[in-house]
């Protein structure tokens, strides 16, 4: 067999690998090397001060917060039983639950939602339900795989990542990045808000977006109120951030990895509830407990470049063995 034919058998079974239930959009987080800045509460938001932001090397995030509907695929994939808890009650029971419904008996159960929350945000998750998401991500989203391949899960507070995963749960580094650099080489330069910009955000949800808004409580008033609250991933489609994601401010709290004082784990970003886009503010950072669910929690999940055309070329020609001249 030619060496160009086993490179066109690989490259078609790379291209043509049947798709995974669930799948992301992503962001390409670029200029390694950029210089982080300081964030807490002497810098102008609140929590302990520490220099953040600050990547050497590039990545991906998801451009959207992880969605009803994919932790629905999560759930029905790997809960049937539910030993680790990843499903709450309050999912449907709480009036701020993002509505996922679980029937049927232990050993048998099986998850659903209403069309209409498909596409908002997963919320009343733990840290800890958000790391065996990604493991699921990284062994193939089977019908196991939950407990090691990013993280071997332990306490919430002692695992650290596989420096092989493909999928994580964002550093605070990474998550900051994203969310505030202003994408302009190797610099320290930073906006204020998620949103590309330095001016207070409004919660505003018109159409079509000015921009600058995002989903929080401002002024006794909700963006959307009774029975969402949460808006659905995306819909402020002009206040993305520089490097393309959205609603890293307002909407649901998300988790990070950075790990304070050995008892918390990192939220950013602000949530649907707050009083104002503080909680979005590039200077503020949150801790809590890494079991805590709350209504204003979620999470998004990073990953590693994706290989480009030329590195899949290289890679084929060098699994083929070169033809032996004959004599």
């Amino acid at each position: 067999m030619s060496r160009i034919h086993v490179l066109t058998l690989l490259l078609a079974a790379l291209c043509c690998a049947p798709a995974h239930a669930v799948s992301f959009d992503w962001a390409a987080v670029g200029n390694p090397g950029n210089a982080g800045e300081w964030s807490g509460e002497s810098h102008g938001g609140y929590g302990p001060d520490a220099i953040v932001g600050g990547v050497n090397y590039n990545y991906r995030i998801s451009k959207h917060e992880v969605n009803a509907g994919q932790y629905t695929e999560f759930l029905n994939a790997v809960a049937a039983s539910d030993p680790h808890g990843l499903y709450s009650t309050e999912m449907w029971s709480n009036q701020y639950g993002c509505k996922i419904e679980r029937l049927g008996t232990d050993g048998s159960y099986v998850y659903s939602m209403a069309a209409d929350r498909e596409n908002r945000p997963v919320n009343f998750v733990s840290f800890l339900d958000a790391m065996r998401f990604t493991n699921w991500l990284e062994n193939g989203q089977g019908s196991g795989g939950t407990e090691s391949g990013v993280y071997t899960i332990s306490d919430g507070l002692s695992e650290v990542r596989n420096p092989d995963a493909t999928y994580f749960i964002p550093s605070e580094d990474e998550w900051y990045k994203a969310a505030y650099h202003k994408n302009d080489g190797v610099t320290s330069n930073y906006f204020d808000f998620p949103t590309s910009s330095d001016n207070w955000s409004s919660n505003d949800l018109v159409d079509p977006d000015p921009g600058n808004n995002a989903n929080f409580f401002q002024f006794g008033g909700y963006t959307i109120g009774s029975p969402y609250y949460l808006t659905n991933v995306g819909e402020f489609e002009n206040s993305e951030s520089p490097y393309g994601t959205f609603d890293q401010g307002g909407n649901v709290w998300e988790w990070n990895e950075e790990l304070y004082a050995s008892s918390s784990r990192g939220l950013r970003g602000g949530g649907w509830g707050n009083s104002s886009s503080l909680g979005m503010k590039a200077s503020t950072r949150e801790f809590i407990n890494q079991a805590y669910e709350e209504g204003h929690i979620g999470f998004r999940v990073a990953t590693v470049p994706e290989p480009t055309t030329p590195a899949l070329i290289a890679l084929g020609l060098c699994l083929v063995p070169a033809r032996r001249r004959r004599a």
